[in-house]
């Protein structure tokens, strides 16, 4: 059986980030997506747009912490996670989120409003051509670290040389 959803959007609100008792982080963040949709008969395009509230742990939660605010561009990978829970009228209520595996920030550098352009330090070498850098709950994918934090054998990446886009590359793609 399988339970996955990949996500890419934008987060519409700062995220919320608590530490627990036990000193473990959590992170919500709500993200919308928005697809576009041509009608016909009306001869225009529509749009409809899903919010989706995204769960974060320890690793990613800190990453979102310290790097993502509303308006970055996110890319998540989990699974569908329905909770139940009790309002204060004494109502059974129920919330489906998305447990999140995988996050990868997106977009340009300077689209990101907690980037200060330089590069996210503490898990690992920066990616190349900007901000776009991939974490998996437990650390950081590109360093070889998985679901609890055990490093994975890895082939020895070769080293590369910095690449700087031209002064006059809008989007910072190093292609």
């Amino acid at each position: 059986m399988v339970n996955k959803v990949i996500l890419i959007g934008n987060v519409g609100m700062d995220p919320e980030v608590r530490t627990l008792e036990g000193g473990a982080k959590v992170a919500r963040v709500r993200l919308a997506t928005t697809e576009r949709l041509y009608d016909r008969q009306a001869n225009e395009t529509k749009e409809h747009t899903e919010w989706h509230t995204i769960t974060l742990w320890r690793g990613l939660a800190d990453v979102v912490d310290r790097y993502v605010r509303k308006g970055s561009q996110i890319y998540v990978e989990g699974r569908l996670r329905t909770r139940e829970w009790m309002d204060k009228d004494n109502n059974k209520r129920y919330t489906t989120e998305i447990l999140a595996d995988t996050m990868n920030l997106l977009g340009r550098r300077s689209d990101n409003p907690a980037s200060d352009g330089s590069p996210i330090s503490g898990y690992g070498s920066q990616p190349q051509g900007g901000q776009q850098g991939s974490y998996q709950q437990g650390g950081y994918q590109q360093d070889g670290y998985r679901q609890g934090g055990t490093p994975q054998p890895q082939a020895q990446p070769q080293p590369q040389q910095p690449v700087t886009p031209p002064a006059d590359d809008p989007d910072d793609l190093p292609f």
